[in-house]
């Protein structure tokens, strides 16, 4: 049912918890499922030097949340601007079409932080 690469997310999350401040975190929710993604991450020099999530929600969002920590690590301001869904569901191996609502859960995430921490 799921692809490999997003069961090892979901099995072996990467990059869980949150970050103290000076770290900007950032909480988005679909309220359509309920799923709840909570973002913290580390600007230093322009980039994202340390990022970290929680998850409510189901496999395709924690696998989703792993997947997004991991690309988002180094990238620009400018990056975050060009992130799409299309990044994370390819970086988990592809999502079922009924758990798309992963893949924008993480874009909404991205957005609230790009917002969040223009420089």
């Amino acid at each position: 049912m799921y692809p490999e690469r997003l069961l090892d997310h979901f099995q072996n999350p990467r990059n869980i918890g949150e970050l103290p401040p000076p770290a900007i975190t950032v909480e988005v929710s679909n309220p359509a499922c309920g799923d709840i993604l909570r973002l913290s991450a580390i600007f230093e020099a322009g980039r994202i030097a340390d990022v970290r999530y929680k998850v409510r929600g189901c496999t395709a969002s924690i696998a989703a949340g792993s997947a997004l920590t991991e690309w988002l690590t180094g990238k620009t301001h400018a990056e975050l601007a060009r992130f799409s869904p299309t990044l994370v569901d390819a970086a988990v191996g592809g999502l079922p079409p009924a758990s798309q609502h992963a893949a924008v859960l993480c874009a909404d995430a991205v957005h609230a932080l790009r917002l969040k921490s223009r420089p």
